[in-house]
């Protein structure tokens, strides 16, 4: 197995199979009662504009590229992080079982991990990290060419992102929060989830609502 697919079964191994909660919570055990799709709104906060980057076969993509009627949940990660990443990399796994098994969302929702480290992170890197975690459904993984090129995309979601130089036996390492991204069609940001509420169960009750897709 190659580093990239040995990091995306650690990936996958992070959350307990029952548990919702936090990282640190028991297995099993949810941090609070997400609320029903449906009765609630979620307004914009924000919008992003649309970006080309690289796909996982090198070939330029756009990284949203919805279709009316759709939303993505975007998460950015790097693959030698071992922190924060991995935490949104397991449950962007999740999702992508839950949502492939649900014919309502199946074909109306999208992740997309986009590599903060181009340097590193590949289109090789990035289609072994796909390989690893075998997508269910419509899962895209994206890197781009070069810092520079990353950079406007950071600033249009506002997503922090600060290299920290090594220091002793520790190497060069990024500081970043974690944040998944909720988008609709209109490239409108519906929701940013952190660390405390990254839930699959509020993130699939938050699409449903946005695409009015209520069981």
């Amino acid at each position: 197995m190659t580093r990239a697919g040995v990091a995306a079964a650690l990936c996958v191994g992070l959350l307990p199979f029952g548990g919702f909660g936090h990282a640190a919570d028991p297995p099993g055990v949810a941090r609070f009662e997400a609320p029903a799709a449906g009765t609630y709104e979620l307004p914009p906060i924000d919008r992003v504009s649309e970006h080309g980057l690289l796909d996982s076969s090198g070939g330029t993509a756009p990284l949203l590229g919805l279709a009316a009627g759709e939303v993505a949940l975007v998460s950015f990660v790097y693959l030698s992080c071992g922190e924060a990443c991995p935490l949104a990399t397991a449950t962007l796994h999740r999702l992508d079982r839950l949502l492939a098994s649900d014919a309502a969302l199946a074909s109306r929702v999208q992740l997309v991990t986009v590599s903060f480290d181009p340097a590193r992170d590949t289109p090789e890197r990035m289609a072994e990290l796909a390989q690893g975690l075998a997508p269910k459904g419509r899962w895209r993984f994206l890197t781009a060419e070069d810092t520079e090129s990353l950079a406007p995309v950071l600033a249009d979601f506002g997503q922090d992102a600060v290299w920290l130089p090594p220091g002793g036996v520790a190497p060069e390492r990024l500081r970043h929060v974690l944040k998944v991204f909720l988008v609709d069609a209109d490239r409108r940001v519906r929701n940013i989830y952190s660390t405390g509420f990254l839930d699959v169960r509020l993130v699939i009750n938050d699409v449903r609502t946005v695409l009015g897709a209520v069981p």
